[in-house]
């Protein structure tokens, strides 16, 4: 049985890479150095060769990458490496939650260091060779300790109670965790700004100004109490604008990256802000998370009915059973179901943005919102000609092509 379950595991995984070259290969089919017609106006020539350009050098060191990590994983499994580390742990300590806490760490500790230099190389060749990178060395280097300390300090907390509920709770195991779960979720939340955010950037109040007045001005108008309004040093780390709204009642903060003010007229950053206000005003944000305890909710609902088997340890090459072992091989078995959620994640995701655009269009303006959405395409040069099965599969939002006929539609008449 668990030599089925191994060859199953090594299916998905072939499936998976599979379907990844197939979108990247129908994805480049799109790809052309003349400006197709749709886009002028939009990009010019010298400027869209240069999209095509990213997106290739983009493309041909994903698949290097995948394809890294694709062989490595494959010969980790048929030379039962898991287990060989199991037994390794085994020898360290007897305890369940030490041993869980252990081998995942190195798992990621491993992970990271050979993921790294490909890290480096896309930040300080690829980013830095089209003007996207800001990052110095120290920064990088200060990022990734800081993402180490939160990695043991949150993770190891997560995995350890984790542990915690399955030894005491049996096959409840699934519910406690689930409730626990959605808590936490919930609590980062509200608080990851204030908490998490200010570990790796600084943010400060929007000063007094014609900015912030137009955007109180529209958040009076349409009844949306703002009392928090920030900009973030985006700058620090890339050229690339965004922003965002994080947090629920009386938390809930408006973010915008100091990139974006500085590449956006008043009316365009408050076309973006209505945008993110829309978000709020349609309840995507509680319909997103609705749609994530949902997931969660399957997905250990069904490692709950299986976590027990020894099958699963046994099929990366345990000798005995163990919880961190039955949830790797189970995390490797659910790769169809992740992807049936996050396609249905994807889905509702641009079906929000459609509708969020709609609603800044209907209760600010149409014109500054699109040129807003074209200018931030242009700067990040993305690619304005996806292939529908590539943004079926990958798009939270919709292509810039896609949104703008949206928008035109809603001018009046």
């Amino acid at each position: 049985m668990s030599n089925t379950l191994l060859i199953v595991i090594l299916f998905f995984l072939f499936l998976d890479f599979a379907l990844e070259r197939i979108l990247d290969y129908l994805n480049a089919g799109r790809w052309s150095n003349r400006l197709p017609d749709a886009l002028k106006g939009i990009y010019d020539e010298e400027k869209y060769r240069k999209s095509q350009d990213y997106s290739r050098v983009n493309m041909r060191f994903g698949i290097l990458t995948s394809t890294f990590f694709f062989l490595l994983i494959l010969g980790v499994l048929l030379a039962g490496g898991f287990g060989w580390l199991d037994q390794l742990v085994r020898q360290w300590t007897e305890n369940p939650i030490l041993m869980a806490m252990i081998f995942f760490a190195i798992i990621a500790l491993v992970s990271d260091l050979l993921s790294t230099p490909f890290d480096i190389y896309d930040t300080f060749v690829i980013e830095e060779r089209f003007g996207f990178n800001k990052t110095t060395p120290g920064t990088y280097l200060l990022d990734k300790l800081k993402g180490y300390l939160l990695a043991v300090l949150i993770g190891g907390a997560l995995i350890a109670i984790f542990v915690w509920f399955y030894r005491v709770s049996g096959r409840l195991f699934w519910l406690y965790a689930w409730l626990f779960l959605t808590v936490f979720s919930v609590f980062m939340m509200m608080f990851y700004s204030t908490l998490i955010v200010p570990l790796f950037n600084k943010q400060t109040p929007l000063e007094d100004g014609p900015l912030r007045d137009a955007i109180e001005g529209f958040a009076q108008k349409v009844g949306f109490k703002l009392d928090n309004i920030f900009v973030i040093d985006g700058s620090k780390r890339s050229s690339r604008g965004n922003a965002y709204f994080s947090g629920l009642g009386p938390r809930k903060r408006i973010v915008l990256f100091d990139t974006l003010i500085h590449d956006h007229t008043t009316e365009e950053l408050v076309a973006v802000l209505a945008h993110e206000v829309g978000h709020y005003k349609k309840k995507h944000t509680l319909k997103g998370m609705i749609l994530s305890v949902f997931s969660s909710g399957v997905i250990l609902y069904l490692l709950g009915l299986f976590i027990n088997r020894p099958e699963l340890s046994l099929a990366l090459g345990g000798k005995e059973s163990s919880f961190h072992l039955g949830i790797l091989a189970f995390g490797l078995l659910y790769t169809p179901v992740t992807l049936i959620l996050g396609l249905l994640g994807n889905h509702y995701s641009r079906k929000y943005e459609f509708e969020a655009d709609a609603y800044a269009a209907c209760h600010y303006a149409v014109v500054p919102l699109q040129e807003a959405l074209k200018k931030l395409s242009v700067n990040n040069l993305s690619n304005l000609r996806p292939h529908p099965a590539y943004v079926f599969f990958h798009y939270s939002h919709p292509p810039l092509m896609e949104r703008l006929d949206h928008l035109e539609k809603l001018k009046t008449p």
